[in-house]
This record gives structure tokens, sequence and C-alpha cells, in this order.
């Protein structure tokens, strides 16, 4: 892994926001057109009654930051609550999933280092997915019981 050189000033009209591939969750890459090798940032954009992926990672912390909103997410076998502005950091053992049981839309701020280069695109390796998905990624928690998600295309 490199770091890089100098700096980026990144705008928000530079973002570019995309739902994610497996769940379907708007999100928007901070740090894509830097090529950082060493540090990943999204903002995620949860509407009411959905969820992201239940994952763990290989070697990445990850620091979960609530921009706004009631954040609720599950480690391991806990259920937290995360008041607007509150935080909490994962290390790469534990499951995780962030999702929004509220009536209201959820951002998160989601910062992961270092970078699981194997991930990214043009990775001359990629990881067992089992690595990073050992149990059903789409499985919701409980607190989600009865609801559909990801929205069928």
């Amino acid at each position: 892994m490199r770091a890089i050189d100098g700096y980026f000033l990144i705008k928000p009209e530079d973002l570019h926001w995309r739902p994610s591939n497996m769940m379907k969750i708007r999100n928007a890459d901070f740090l894509e057109r830097t090529q950082s090798e060493i540090l990943g940032a999204r903002l995620w954009r949860l509407p009411p009654n959905s969820a992201n992926t239940l994952h763990k990672h290989i070697r990445a912390e990850e620091f979960y930051f609530v921009v706004e909103g009631v954040g609720r997410m599950r480690v391991g076998g806990e259920t937290l609550t995360v008041p607007k502005h509150g935080a909490v950091l994962v290390g790469p053992g534990p499951l995780r999933q962030v999702f929004n049981d509220t009536e209201n839309d959820v951002l998160w701020l989601i910062i992961g280092a270092p970078e699981e280069v194997e991930l990214l695109p043009g990775a001359k390796t990629k990881p067992a997915p089992s690595l990073i998905y050992p149990v059903d990624p789409k499985q919701l928690p409980k607190e989600l019981a009865g609801v559909e998600w990801p929205p069928k295309d």
C-alpha cells in the first residue's frame, strides 16, 4: 500500500451517488478518484426499513459515524443504537451490519483502513467471498422481521 502524494480537495458536487451492488443502498465514495490504498470513506444513505450487507473484514477497521438521524447497527450478537454525531469503531473480525428500522432516512459516514485492496476493481487476486461474507450477507436483523429488502428490480 502506498500513501497519496500531496492532497485532494473533494467537493460535494464531485461525489457520485449510486446504489450498492447487493443491497441497493445509495452511497458515495469520497476517495474513489484519489486512488488511496490506505483509507476508504463512503457516505451511506439508508432509507426507512432497509439494511446494508452483513459482513466482516480481513484486516480493516471501520469507523461508523451517524451524520443524520438515529443509527442502528448490529455488531456480533449485539444491536446498537447510535445517536446523531455518535460513532462506533469495529475491528476486522466481528460481523457487522448497519440498518434502519426508523421512519426517517439515516446518513452514515463509514471510514475503513487499511483499504481491502483485494476488493478494489482491477485487483489481481480476490479473497474467497466467505472471508467477507461467512453467512448470508442479505440476512436482515430481527428488528426488520417481515420487511422485504433489498427492493425487487
